[in-house]
């Protein structure tokens, strides 16, 4: 099967089993997004007929994910016309977002390749041009990027320190660093100055109709002190 044949396969596939909707905060923005994440995982490994696949993240929306990329559209200055990367993007929102905001560039980065292709084909839906990297690019020089978009990656521990400490030194070099994220754990408790808050379904309480808060946040060495707000 060629590239060509492979993204119609992906594209009927998506379409079958994570049709195309609209994000909560978002509405500018349709992804592909499966209703159940496990109904989507063993749908996703019957279509490449293997076992073991990571858990489809990029098939839901999360919150942090939500509240950064709306951060984003109704303040497009932070990301135009600058080299962006959103790193463990999952579905692509923040990245497309930033597309749409005016960024020079954006580069989407998640080791699930999966994802790299899935969020290919929603931008190509929201007219948008992104590039992929399917490498983990925790502990990479800054000096390609400007500014740096990481949400909802705070819930295991290794991960999240690796990815605090990378963004900190990111953040010390000069590049502009954005997190979303409703709280986690493991979510650093200093350093980051809060931007906004956004209300957002609960992906677990939906049938309840359940809100969550979520924020948006810059890391402090780039942001004046008296802009602070506490976490």
């Amino acid at each position: 099967m060629n590239i060509a044949e492979q993204s119609e396969s992906l594209q009927a596939f998506l379409s079958r089993v994570a049709p195309l909707a609209q994000t909560y905060l978002c509405s500018e923005i349709r992804l592909h997004l499966g209703n159940d994440l496990d109904q989507t995982w063993s749908y996703h490994e019957q279509y490449v007929q293997q076992q073991g696949l990571p858990p489809p993240y990029w098939s839901q929306v999360w919150p942090g994910g939500q509240a950064l990329a709306r951060y984003i559209l109704d303040n497009p200055k932070c990301v135009a016309g600058l080299r962006v990367l959103d790193v463990g993007s999952g579905s692509g929102l923040c990245a497309i977002a930033a597309a749409k905001a005016g960024a020079r560039t954006v580069q989407v980065a998640d080791i699930d390749i999966h994802a790299c292709r899935t969020v290919l084909v929603n931008a190509h839906v929201n007219g948008v041009q992104l590039k992929t990297s399917c490498s983990d690019l925790i502990g990479t020089q800054g000096d390609q990027w400007d500014v740096v978009l990481a949400a909802d990656l705070w819930y295991e521990r290794f991960l999240a320190l690796r990815m605090t400490t990378w963004l900190k030194e990111l953040s010390q070099s000069g590049v502009k660093v954005f997190l979303g994220d409703l709280g986690r754990a493991f979510l650093p408790r200093q350093g980051l100055y809060e931007l906004a808050q956004y209300k957002v379904p609960d992906l677990n309480n939906q049938e309840q109709r359940g809100m969550s808060l979520v924020r948006v946040f810059e890391f402090e060495s780039i942001v004046k002190s008296e802009n602070r707000l506490p976490i």
